[in-house]
């Protein structure tokens, strides 16, 4: 048993305080009287008038130095540690994610997980010798931050529990395990103490490693509709309007019906009724007049328990042409396909390149290497250049399709089902690409930033393939001259996740302004001093979702930050954690910090002085 208050042993002095009074006598009370007569009987009083007497047993004494020891006892706040006890380090985690505002718990998630972290805070033995602990604080929202290096100072514990604040960030947990790991790896007895929802968290990565984790749950329901995507495309039936896509998902076991608004530069413009099934989402579109470039929000209008995904925003630029030299030996299904890629799209075609790159925003390069490669954004079809690929090339015979990442913008809509291919490069995916179309043994398609440089790498010739013959074909073409549209790419700068920092090139236009002001949604505004060499701005205090404003010299310009994270939505309180794929590790266990028993205590006091109420009353009644 330990004592969170032991400082309350100091009322025990109020015990011999309490035998002292039993042991005085009563003071007599001098009078004065008219005979002489009494003084014999006067002085005997008086020699019984000493100030001790011998003390007696007396039900009433033992019963006040009971009520008072109990009370004693419940002051220091005695318990019992649900934990080992044994621990010198204890890691505490605490989850600052977005779906820690929930008001499931009251006031919230986070607020809760806070509490039981102050208490385990409380219960830290900072006493000499061996059983001195030591605990570090860690906060995982918009980054794993270390808020207070390990300490046995309870008081500069509280303080960085009470300064840490959540976030519109999704889950970080992992990255914090990682690093909480790595301090607990070589000290026996030391103890990870995660306060958390579970929502989003992924351990598998942790399957093999002696993860000494405490997991203290927190969240009661799942009641929640949250917006989990927001897209802004030219309008397919109207290039004069915009589309606005958004999907909505329920993940509450029950339907829900609300409201969906749609704004432009703050303005509401419509506004749209939507049902969604439980544990379903439902997709929106507003088809909507752009007048000129400016920031789209869809806002939800419903009353659940987490508000930070209610709300989104995307910077919408109008349209600007696209300019694309195509330099093939004549490949009309390309050809084709690039013209009718969007109706902003301007083709031209050679059969070199030559000076009309300088002019062009994508270069599409079709089973031809030339001796220097464009600076521009690059679309290359059965291309290999060691600049790419470091490792070298080889070649491979007639390898099947057997995965595509669909999530991926380029392979929106796109289905490869029935493709096949003659032959294609053999290359490993570089550091600067991810693979979008797997062979068992190479990448097919790659995509990714060379530099500065978007870059799409089809390893094969299209033409020794089916897939110009699938409707697959003309989409795919769509999509990569949007993606590799300089617009597009300027437009992806100015859309981040909550918590992701803000990079922007200055450009030479920029003039090297020396300092630049960022305005948060709260208002605040912060001052970045820039450098002479500065190429770019770099913001990091983006963990709530809003609209930034950043001004650099004599320019302008605004981004939008977002949760748009569905994992993050789904609120659903998790008792436990699986570590591993595949669910082999049991749960880690959910365990209380300290069990106190002042309340008992409490209780057995007044219990004592009902029965000497009692007692009392009886004898006199």
């Amino acid at each position: 048993m330990s004592f969170l208050s032991p400082i309350a042993f100091l009322f025990a002095i109020a015990l011999p305080v309490v035998v002292v009074f039993y042991l005085l006598k009563r003071k007599r009370v001098v009078r004065l009287v008219p005979s002489t007569v009494l003084w014999q009987r006067f002085l005997a009083e008086n020699q019984a008038s000493a100030p001790f007497q011998k003390l007696r047993r007396n039900w009433l004494l033992l019963l006040q130095l009971l009520l008072l020891l109990l009370v004693v006892l419940a002051l220091a706040r005695p318990y019992f540690s649900g934990t080992t006890g044994e621990a010198t380090l204890q890691v505490v985690i605490l989850d600052a994610s977005a779906s820690m505002q929930a008001t499931d718990e009251s006031p919230s998630r986070f607020e809760r997980a806070r509490k039981e972290a102050l208490t385990l805070v409380d219960g830290l033995k900072t006493g000499m010798g061996d059983g001195n602990q030591q605990m570090l604080l860690m906060v995982a929202g918009a980054a794993a931050e270390v808020k207070q290096s390990a300490t046995s100072e309870k008081s500069a514990l509280r303080r960085a529990l009470l300064a840490a604040e959540v976030t519109d960030a999704p889950t970080r947990l992992a990255e914090a395990l990682r690093v909480a790991e790595t301090l607990t790896r070589d000290k026996p007895g030391a103890e990870i103490h995660l306060f958390s929802d579970g929502a989003g968290v992924d351990l598998t990565e942790f399957e093999t490693k002696d993860l000494r984790l405490v997991y203290h749950p927190v969240g009661i329901r799942s009641s929640n509709l949250g917006i989990v995507s927001l897209d802004v495309k030219l309008n397919p039936e109207d290039p004069s309007r915009r589309a606005v896509f958004v999907n909505v998902a329920n993940f509450s076991a029950e339907s829900a019906e609300t409201t969906l608004e749609l704004l432009f530069d703050g303005q509401v413009i419509e506004s749209k009724s939507v049902s969604v099934a439980a544990t379903n989402s439902t997709p929106v579109v507003f088809a909507a007049a752009q007048p000129r470039n400016g920031i789209f929000s869809v806002r939800l209008n419903s009353k659940d328990d987490l508000a930070a995904d209610n709300q989104a925003s995307i910077v919408s630029r109008l349209p600007e042409p696209i300019r694309v030299l195509l330099i093939s030996r004549g490949n009309r299904f390309l050809e084709r396909a690039v013209a009718a890629s969007g109706p902003n799209v301007e083709v031209s075609t050679a059969t070199d390149l030559g000076a009309a790159t300088q002019h062009a925003d994508v270069v599409i390069l079709d089973d031809v290497l030339p001796q220097t490669m464009p600076s521009g954004n690059v679309l290359a079809i059965h291309v290999g250049t060691t600049n790419w690929f470091p490792e070298g090339i080889g070649s491979l015979e007639a390898p099947p399709v057997v995965d595509w990442k669909n999530t991926h913008p380029l392979l929106r809509f796109v289905s490869l089902d029935n493709v096949q291919v003659a032959s294609t490069l053999a290359v490993k995916t570089p550091t600067w690409a991810v693979s979008l179309v797997d062979s068992p043994s190479a990448p097919l398609v790659l995509a990714g930033e060379f530099g500065r440089q978007r870059i799409v790498w089809i390893g094969f010739d299209t033409l020794q393939s089916t897939w110009p013959l699938r409707i697959s074909f003309p989409i795919f073409v769509a999509n990569a001259m949007e993606w590799l549209n300089p617009a597009t790419a300027r437009s992806d700068l100015f859309q981040i996740r909550a918590g992701d920092a803000f990079r922007m090139p200055l450009g030479e236009a920029s003039g090297h302004p020396v300092e630049a002001t960022v305005t948060v949604p709260s208002g605040v505004v912060w001052k970045l001093p820039l450098g002479p060499d500065a190429r770019e701005i770099v913001f990091g205090e983006t963990s709530r979702q809003g609209v930034y404003r950043v001004n650099y010299g004599t320019n302008q310009v605004e981004f939008c930050a977002n949760l748009l994270d569905a994992t993050e939505s789904n609120i659903a309180p998790r008792r436990e954690l699986s570590l591993g794929r595949h669910g082999t590790v049991g749960a880690a266990r959910v365990q209380r910090a300290n069990l106190e028993y002042w309340r008992w205590f409490a209780l057995g006091g007044l219990g004592i002085l009902m029965f000497e109420w009692w007692w009392f009353h009886r004898r006199t009644a």
